[in-house]
């Protein structure tokens, strides 16, 4: 139901380094007896941070995120009441606002302010008495506004604090407000606030340095050890004015911060110092680094003088899994951190450099993986209203980036050719709800996505050609096959209409399977002839020789395996080739966005499972092990971000921090452990590993919405296994073994002994 406000939005009269401080100060009507109920509904454009009776009113951060602010700013609800109380008759109510993705810096042209001009906030405060009687505080125009001590911030290029500036005083009733002034009220319509449907931003945890030392420049350099998204809290003692400047990197260049790939973005935090013992934390950023730069410390830093201090948005971790093999087990841990890395309130494709947008063709690959690891239902929901929204403003197509940054920007817009659906990034629309179906089960969730889904198939279906296939047009394609040039990541081996005809008739399937689900008759029926028909154009003009496909190449086979282009003996072989193809390449990738994600799984589904764990071991570049041999803590946009004599990559986009080369964990989860849905929301769990690569054991679990499935397989002699599985009970494990013949158990724990042979 749609909240009725009566607060106005209003900005500070003085832009105050785009972080001003807002307050009132009012009588609580305590006339009317004991305060039941307090509750403050709160958004800003920018960051907002809020205080009632001078203290904190939730452990919350980079609040109210980054949403399709022309349509949707998301509002928080606190509960107050015990902070009401404390405050007694007198009560303060104040925001400390930032700039935020709302009017700093965002993209990658240099653009600004690309939302609003000037940080502003709107707040109703509700408080319930004894007797019934409601006070209502809400900003107007009476409220007032004065200065902080962040004298600067921007999500790309950091904050500055200035200790000296430092004065809580204005959380206080009767403050003496020197250099304070006005707000005034900004045009806004409260018909785009609506609650949050996401978790919010927290703190999740903290990392010391692992190492401190001075590089060859002079430079102290501080080591965290993990590759993560956050800010450093520095603790410091000095002379007053003296300034600290913090630094961030993912890597070392030469010994030294390697910087280059944050392209434009300073990723720098500066502290001044106010002659005490201070303590810094800048909650207007966030920087992806492993590394700091720490100048002007006064005297030696110690480990105890920082910490790095981990923020993403607080998702629940459902999924583990390890294995015998530490640097596959590394790989896992890689996945996951870039995963935390790139859920700052928004799924973005990176971190740390200029850019950090919502790229749909990153999360429609990983988000599988994505969806055992964390509960990312609510997460990503909230994300489909905000791909909706921009979906129904541009007649049913799916921009690139959700929320759709480039529409705003000119300079961004004009890197590209007029803006079109695109395979992959676009099919997000369609692969998102359907995996989010298959993980949780909610059917509810899958009603609200269904229309974006419908809107997709049915841009696209008008982009077919004569011939009935997606060819023609700007495409990313199979973006990033390591054959690429380093200037031009699109220029992929795979033919681009190849991979576009048959992403889109997986989502013209996933849709027709989706209007089965919620009972669409007429619409599954469409949805289902279409497929058909683009199924039958991909085999007349792509498929030849029995099983061969246009460009011959392990993205295009992966795709027709995996998407189910193929019938009976071309299914075999294609599996063949694809796996003479990777044979031949000494079982290194050669595959990109598009066909990443499938490669393993095309192999293993056509009998050549002990091939995917070749190509999934392979420690030379390119592959999944080169970047723990190099130290990775994250997984990488390229394959080769870092060459193999320590340099960076030498192209413009080379990020330490990308989670689409991620998806792999779909398949180590389901095939190198054996957890998978037999139903949405894991009604039915698929037990089924495929032992091989060396591996002498897995173990792992995931809690579904039924209840926790644990399971572990451990190798004894010879090709004896042992496999451990428990389930919640009213839960049917459906055990697939090598060999055997199926097995059921409902709900409980079983162990079972068989004999697998490791094919070739």
């Amino acid at each position: 139901m749609q909240r009725s406000w009566s607060a106005l939005m209003i900005a500070a009269d003085q832009d105050r380094a785009g972080a001003p401080l807002l307050r009132t100060e009012r009588r609580v009507e305590v006339v009317h007896g004991t305060v039941t109920r307090a509750a403050l509904a709160v958004t800003a454009l920018g960051i907002v941070e809020c205080y009632v009776g001078g203290r904190a009113v939730s452990d919350e951060v980079l609040t109210p995120g980054w949403s399709a602010y022309e349509w949707r700013l998301r509002y928080r609800t606190h509960d107050v009441t015990q902070l009401v109380r404390e405050a007694g008759a007198h009560l303060v109510l104040g925001l400390a606002l930032g700039r935020g993705w709302a009017c700093g810096r965002l993209g990658y042209t240099g653009g600004r302010a690309f939302y609003a001009q000037e940080p502003s906030a709107i707040a109703e405060l509700c408080i319930e008495f004894a007797d019934g009687h409601v006070q209502t505080i809400v900003t107007d125009a009476s409220w007032q506004a004065g200065p902080s001590c962040v004298t600067a911030n921007d999500l790309y290029d950091g904050q500055s604090i200035d200790a000296r500036l430092r004065d809580d005083s204005w959380l206080s009733p009767g403050a003496m407000l020197n250099d304070w002034g006005g707000v005034h009220p900004v045009e806004f319509d409260s018909s785009r606030l609506v609650a949050y449907r996401s978790p919010v931003v927290r703190r999740q945890e903290t990392l010391g340095p692992l190492a401190i030392w001075t590089s060859g420049s002079g430079s102290t350099l501080v080591d965290f050890g993990q590759n993560l998204v956050g800010w450093v809290r520095l603790r410091a003692r000095g002379e007053p004015g003296s300034v600290i400047t913090v630094r961030h990197a993912e890597v070392l260049d030469h010994g030294e911060l390697g910087v280059r790939p944050l392209r434009s973005a300073l990723a720098t935090d500066r502290f001044v110092l106010s002659g005490a013992d201070d303590t810094f934390e800048p909650t207007f950023t966030a920087h992806g680094f492993r590394y700091a730069q720490v100048d002007g410390f006064p005297g030696i830093l110690q480990a105890d003088d920082l910490e790095a201090v981990v923020v993403h948005t607080d998702l629940d971790r459902i999924g583990a899994f390890e294995c015998s093999d530490p640097a596959v087990t590394r790989l896992h841990e890689n996945v996951v951190w870039s995963l935390k890395g790139n859920v700052l309130d928004v799924p973005t494709d990176c971190p740390q450099r200029d850019e950090r947008l919502g790229w749909t063709g990153d999360l429609a690959v990983v988000a599988p993986a994505a969806a055992y690891l964390f509960d990312v239902s609510a997460f990503l929901d909230d994300w489909m209203a905000d791909l909706a929204a921009e979906q129904r403003a541009a007649d049913g197509r799916v921009p690139f980036v959700v929320p759709d940054l480039l529409k705003l920007d000119q300079k961004a817009r004009g890197m590209f050719p007029p803006m079109e659906s695109v395979a992959i990034w676009s099919d997000v629309a369609a692969w998102l709800p359907w995996t989010l179906w298959q993980a949780y089960g909610d059917r509810e969730a899958l009603t609200r996505h269904f229309p974006a889904m419908v809107a997709h198939v049915r841009r696209v279906e008008r982009l077919l050609s004569a011939r009935g296939l997606w060819e023609g047009g700007f495409q990313f394609g199979d973006w990033l096959d390591p054959d690429a040039p380093a200037d031009d990541a699109a220029k992929a081996k795979a033919d681009k209409a190849v991979v576009a005809t048959a992403a889109f008739y997986r989502s013209a399937a996933i849709t027709a399977a989706a209007a089965r689900v919620l009972d669409d008759a007429p619409t599954a029926d469409a949805m289902t002839g279409l497929a058909a028909r683009l199924r039958g154009a991909f085999r007349e003009h792509f498929v030849y020789d029995g099983g061969h496909v246009v460009s011959d190449c392990q993205t295009v086979y992966a795709l027709a395996i995996c998407f189910g282009l193929l019938d009976g003996s071309e299914r075999d072989v294609a599996g063949a080739r694809l796996a003479s193809l990777v044979a031949g390449s000494g079982y290194r990738i050669a595959t990109g966005f598009a066909g990443t994600p499938f490669v393993l799984d095309a192999l293993t589904d056509t009998g050549h499972v002990q091939s995917a764990y070749r190509m999934l071991l392979q420690p030379e570049p390119p592959g999944w092990m080169y970047p723990i041999r190099m130290g990775a803590t994250t997984m990488w946009e390229r394959w080769d971000s870092m060459l193999p004599d320590g340099s960076i990559n030498p192209g413009e986009m080379t990020s330490f921090n990308h989670y689409a080369f991620g998806s792999v964990a779909d398949w180590l989860h389901r095939v190198v452990l054996g957890i998978a849905p037999g139903s949405p929301g894991y009604g039915d769990v698929i037990i089924a590993p495929r032992a091989g690569g060396g591996l002498s054991w897995a173990r792992g679990s995931l809690r579904t919405p039924r209840g926790l499935v644990s399971l572990s397989w451990s190798r004894g002699d010879g090709d004896s296994i042992t496999l451990d599985v428990s389930v919640p009970d009213g839960m049917r494990a459906i055990v697939r073994l090598p060999g055997e013949p199926e097995h059921q158990l409902a709900g409980g724990q079983r162990s079972f002994r068989y004999t697998t042979h490791v094919a070739p």
